[in-house]
């Protein structure tokens, strides 16, 4: 296909522009710094607040929040700027994402070099892209009311479309330029890498439950949770807000995932090796920085090192299903 390098390498930047924002999302989380911003202002957002009597307004908003209320009633305006920095970071990133994938793809289609196949597709991730601005907002706007912190339904909804975005785009890049070597000379089939695909993701958006009711901040052991292995919540109040049990289930769902991705990836030897080996070599990075970042009871770098790499061992099992799924084509 004409062009097709340049539309690949443009996919695959937009990609890695989310990739990225993951991380920052996660500082942002972690600091506590995603509703410090009270207003979703599309075009004067971009900006932060010039001047000293700017910054007092925009902290006057916030000390009407639940959150300043509950938990950071100490803050200082200098105090206010540190964590505003961090969700109009996110804010602004995501605003260079759309930037990143609407202009070249509008120059693209002036210049005929979108097939007419895929033009839906390009138009449908664009609108993806919107509602996920849209979905960040609704996000935020769950802490603002009557809770101290945003929904973990939601935060995990938003990280949910994020992640199909950004899976889709590097699934489209991929598409574009299909190597040479993958052809049909393997037996194994797609069902086994989409399995632990569907199960990877799964896992990832577990970690948002995790995030989102602090649940990484109790049980700082592995593999012990108290005096056993299981924690004597479970089971005893409401599954999805406890965040005891949240633990745990990801703490299952993170070791589950390690042993399927062992099962397909020496499935995939000697066909495929390097595909083979990164998986499983990541998976086990994963969950040594899973449990590392719970016995620091969720130090920052370490946290963020371990979603930005949730994302790339997601990355890797979707490049499994995709020669897979190339290798059994006739």
């Amino acid at each position: 296909m004409p062009h097709s390098r340049i539309i690949s390498l443009w996919l695959t930047f937009s990609a890695l522009m989310i990739m990225a924002m993951t991380g920052i999302g996660a500082v942002t989380r972690l600091t506590e710094s995603g509703l410090s911003i009270t207003e979703w202002n599309v075009v004067s957002g971009t900006l932060p607040p010039i001047g000293e009597a700017a910054w007092q307004a925009e902290f006057v908003k916030y000390q009407a929040t639940p959150e300043f209320s509950a938990k950071h009633h100490w803050m200082s305006l200098e105090d206010f700027k540190g964590i505003y920095f961090w969700e109009w970071f996110h804010r602004l990133w995501g605003r260079l994402i759309g930037m990143a994938f609407a202009l070249p793809f509008a120059f693209f289609m002036i210049k005929g070099w979108i097939p007419k196949e895929d033009r839906l597709k390009y138009f449908g991730l664009l609108i993806l892209g919107g509602a996920q601005g849209f979905m960040g907002w609704f996000m935020v706007q769950s802490g603002l009311v009557d809770q101290p912190s945003v929904s973990h339904f939601r935060l995990a909804a938003h990280l949910s479309l994020a992640l199909v975005i950004y899976c889709t785009l590097f699934w489209m890049a991929w598409r574009g330029r299909l190597p040479a070597d993958i052809r049909p000379r393997l037996s194994l089939s797609p069902i086994g890498p989409i399995a632990i695909f569907l199960l990877a993701f799964i896992t990832v958006i577990w970690g948002a439950f995790v995030a989102g009711l602090d649940a990484g901040m109790i049980y700082n052991s592995f593999p012990m949770m108290g005096n056993g292995i299981v924690p004597p919540e479970f089971g005893q109040t409401p599954f999805f807000y406890d965040p005891a049990s949240i633990q745990f289930t990801h703490r299952c769902l993170a070791v589950l995932t390690g042993v399927c991705v062992f099962g397909v990836g020496l499935k995939l030897l000697p066909d495929h090796l390097n595909v083979a080996l990164a998986m499983m070599g990541w998976v086990l990075v994963q969950i040594g920085l899973g449990i590392a970042t719970l016995l620091s009871v969720v130090y920052i770098p370490l946290a963020v090192a371990h979603q930005i790499s949730a994302v790339i061992l997601l990355t890797l099992i979707l490049y499994s299903v995709f020669v897979t799924r190339k290798s059994a084509q006739p």
